[in-house]
């Protein structure tokens, strides 16, 4: 008997070979089908669904069916991430576990940054007669008065040798100019730059001309590491063996590259025009794509380099020139990173006197307090709840997910709208949102967040009262969506961790709500969600005298600014380096400020 297997995933009709006893969840993964693993495959999170249509596996064992309805069980449900393959199998892959039009946020503030990159393109003129030349003939660049650029014997001899005009390409990112590339004829206007945001769950980019500053396109795509779980410290775990950092590198590289290659596609020019490329991730990210040991990540208060990291882009094996650098964003700590940093300098905090808050909840949470004086910053462990994950028909933004929602409070009747207006799969973070709010004004839940059984939509389950918000008949998975006890329990968790971390904030700086004038949301929670909702469910406090805005994706306008402009990148350094950081795990106001949050809004204080 053979020691592989053959297996088979349908609808997409992927063939794959895999040794026998690996979990389905390791099958899905060789065959790189987008598929959703919160918890990485440890078995937690019940969302890595298939069907067994045929074959020899353990579907069936108490391990793969945990977590299951009895109508799943009966239609042959399983867990990928417990289910051993033992020979030849074929699987559905539900609608629910596929990751399918992922609405990706790329919408971004424009940097209005001063164009002064650190690569730059000069002409030089032959000279008239071959003897003019001399071993100085390489500074006499058209406009170029800094110091005689750095080159290699070759290309000091190239330049000695011209008969022709010449584009010289500057590059200064290492700190001190030198030459990466000569071209024949004048090609000053054709100077490429792209900008990343590395995201736990996507990346997005911006294409630019560095001589002018133009954006030429715009993309992005899922970040691959994501089948290896959505939470950073699952992907921190995962990383503590060589084989698994190298995964994880390779597969954010991977993504990268695919960005990198739609740009260049839609605007018509070769990877290898590409000079510059500029990185905003957060901490965990930088790490993994850097290849970094990640474990030290997992302590409180690690020393965590605050130094922007410049390397080149041959080394990631990321398509560019060969001579490209990277400019990695700066970290602050362990999970404030570039993305935070990009989001302080798109909203410019440090430019003005009035108190600001910043406010960035993805995977996970990172806040930001202050104005051009002082800096200070927590991170907490929310964001994924606000996306969909760790809720029973919870999914991300993606074709079909319920993304607002209201509730009658008379007759608690729901009325919704989905992505791309389709039939109901599942409900995402800014839907979840907006129904927690509802269910709050509809008296759904009570002032501790628990669901009132009296009300209307609301039945008993073995696992404690559940909220119908839209029956089987009416969804595109033939099953309910609802908001049972246990996510009210774990939302609950998440809206503590976020006012709670601004409590602290607000704590340890001696100001009140009222002092914060500014408020600006940044990423998809910012751009989607309702402040009205955000504000009833008691996730921020409510700051009556502040002005709120969304920022889009302060990440990836970060690391455009960087991209257009040397002083930006200085100003990331100073901001990276001035920013004070507050570590809730070992916080004891956290505590305090947690615990108060556990209500519904929360403390007086904050929302009277």
């Amino acid at each position: 008997m053979p020691d592989t297997a053959r297996v088979l995933f349908r609808p997409a009709d992927i063939r794959i070979t895999v040794p026998r006893n690996s979990t389905v969840l390791e099958a899905i993964r060789r065959a790189e089908i987008p598929f959703e693993s919160i918890c990485g495959g440890k078995g937690e999170c019940s969302k890595c669904k298939v069907i067994v249509l045929s074959g020899s596996c353990t579907a069936g064992s108490p391990a793969s069916i945990r977590g299951l309805t009895p109508d799943e069980v009966l239609h042959h449900y399983c867990r990928a991430c417990q289910t051993l393959i033992t020979d030849d199998c074929e699987f559905a892959l539900p609608v629910e576990s596929r990751i399918d039009s992922p609405r990706i946020l790329q919408s971004h503030s424009d940097p209005h940054t001063p164009l002064s990159s650190v690569v730059v393109k000069y002409l030089l003129q032959p000279a008239p007669e071959p003897q003019v030349f001399t071993a100085h003939r390489s500074l006499r660049l058209e406009g170029y008065t800094g110091t005689r650029p750095h080159m290699t014997r070759q290309q000091h001899d190239e330049l000695l040798s011209a008969r022709e005009t010449l584009t010289v390409t500057l590059s200064t990112a290492n700190g001190y100019p030198e030459v990466i590339h000569i071209e024949s004829g004048d090609g000053r206007d054709h100077l490429y730059g792209i900008a990343l945001d590395l995201g736990t769950t996507t990346v997005a980019g911006v294409l630019i001309n560095l001589a002018t500053g133009a954006v030429l396109a715009e993309a992005s795509s899922l970040n691959r590491q994501i089948i290896y779980g959505e939470e950073l410290l699952t992907r921190i775990a995962y990383a503590k063996t060589p084989a698994g950092l190298e995964h994880l590198q390779n597969a954010a590289v991977e993504s990268i590259n695919e960005v990198i290659g739609r740009l260049a596609t839609m605007a018509q020019i070769p990877v290898t025009s590409i000079v510059d490329l500029c990185i905003a991730g957060n901490t965990v990210m930088s790490y993994l794509l850097l290849g970094l040991d990640t474990r030290k990540l997992e302590q409180p208060n690690p020393d965590i380099s605050r130094s922007p990291v410049v390397t080149g882009a041959r080394s990631l094996n990321i398509e560019s020139h060969p001579n490209a650098c990277v400019f990695v964003l700066p970290a602050v700590s362990r999970f404030v990173g570039g993305d935070s940093v990009g989001d302080v300098i798109v909203s410019d905090i440090p430019a003005s006197q009035d108190l600001s808050l910043m406010i960035d909840l993805g995977t996970n949470g990172e806040i930001v307090l202050g104005n051009a004086d002082w800096l200070a910053s927590v991170s907490c462990a929310s964001g994924p709840a606000f996306e969909g994950a760790g809720i029973s028909s919870g999914m991300r933004a993606m074709r079909g997910a319920i993304d607002h929602v209201q509730i009658d409070p008379a007759s608690c009747e729901v009325s919704f709208t989905t992505i791309q207006n389709e039939a109901p799969r599942g409900i995402c973070g800014s839907g979840i949102i907006d129904a927690a709010a509802a269910m709050v004004s509809a008296g759904i839940l009570d002032f501790t967040g628990k669901l009132v059984e009296t009300k209307p939509g609301v039945r008993s389950r073995d696992g404690g009262p559940e909220f119908v918000l839209v029956s089987r008949d009416r969804t595109g998975t033939g099953r309910d969506i609802c908001i049972t006890s246990q996510d009210m329990i774990y939302l609950m968790d998440s809206k503590a961790a976020v006012c709670g971390a601004i409590g602290v904030l607000l704590k340890k700086y001696r100001v009140g709500v009222c002092d914060v004038r500014r408020v600006f949301l940044a990423g998809a929670f910012g751009a989607f969600s309702d402040m009205k909702a955000i504000v009833a469910f008691g996730i921020l406090p409510d700051f009556k005298e502040a002005q709120s805005r969304g920022i889009g994706n302060g990440s990836l306008a970060g690391a455009m600014a960087c991209l257009l402009s040397q002083e930006v990148r200085k100003k990331a350094h100073e901001i990276s380096r001035q920013m004070v950081y507050i570590d809730l795990l070992i916080d004891t106001d956290f505590i305090e400020e947690y615990t108060a949050a556990l209500h519904i809004p929360g403390k007086k204080e904050y929302f009277s």
